[in-house]
């Protein structure tokens, strides 16, 4: 994690957050502690999907050679029907597990799993690329009910057989959009929260679009957004590494 340290860039900057309100807090926390006035504006909000198909997978954990987490979201979402299901994390380890991203892979950490695969780049397709040969292998995808489709394509063009499972929902949080005018940047964490701003009638402004990473930045150029900054590590730390050199150009 990178230090917590006033930074000249982000000082007395106006920085619009519209990922989940759960999530926006620590982000709000971290740009406060660097000098930033946060502005909470959450977009989107995560709602458990139809728990019927997550509680079928958590009881035959056994068919499965991988399970492939890529969200933290996730993995808490397929959490809670594992324990409904009546097992743990002992069951769970007994397969191969990946984790897409640092936060995904601690999730699962702090549940007693180590995932075997974690891909140096975090995004699907990195997945692929890491597995090698994967012809007849069974996979369980846990996943947000708009996920990319690269993952589950990917893996059965190399000829997996791939099992996708809703593991939550996300949706428009409804959110009356505040005034964005005096905003200095506006930062975006998916896809999802792009489309849902731009669908609520916000304005960017003349404020920085400052993306997590290329995905999010392709939905935001796409909806007619420019964007000024993409994380080059696509985390919380990377985002804010691109806000500080967005904010001082």
């Amino acid at each position: 994690m990178m230090s917590e340290a006033p930074s000249r860039a982000l000082q007395g900057r106006r920085i619009v957050i519209t990922r989940p309100r759960d999530r926006a807090r620590r982000l709000a926390e971290r740009l406060r502690s660097l000098g930033a006035e946060p502005i909470v504006f959450p977009t989107v909000r995560i709602e458990p999907a139809d728990p019927g198909p997550l509680d079928a997978a958590a009881r035959s954990l056994e068919q499965y050679d991988w399970i492939v987490f890529t969200s933290a979201n996730g993995v808490e979402a397929f959490w809670t029907r594992l324990a409904a299901a009546g097992k743990d994390a002992r069951d769970l380890a007994r397969r191969k597990v990946a984790a897409i991203g640092p936060v995904t892979a601690q999730a699962l950490r702090q549940r007693g799993v180590e995932p075997a695969l974690v891909p140096g780049e975090y995004v699907a397709e990195a997945i692929v690329g890491a597995l090698g040969d994967v012809r007849g292998l069974r996979f369980l995808l846990p996943r947000a009910d708009i996920a990319r489709e690269a993952l589950a394509a990917g893996l059965r063009e190399k000829g997996a057989a791939v099992t996708e499972v809703a593991a939550y929902r996300t949706v428009g949080a409804g959110a009356v959009p505040p005034d964005l005018s005096r905003a200095d940047a506006v930062t975006f964490t998916s896809s999802s929260t792009v489309r849902h701003f731009v669908a609520s009638g916000a304005l960017a402004g003349q404020a920085k679009v400052v993306c997590i990473g290329p995905v999010t930045a392709a939905t935001a150029r796409e909806l007619g957004l420019t964007v000024h900054a993409v994380a080059t590590t696509y985390t919380e730390d990377g985002l804010i590494q691109a806000l500080e050199g967005a904010l001082s150009a």
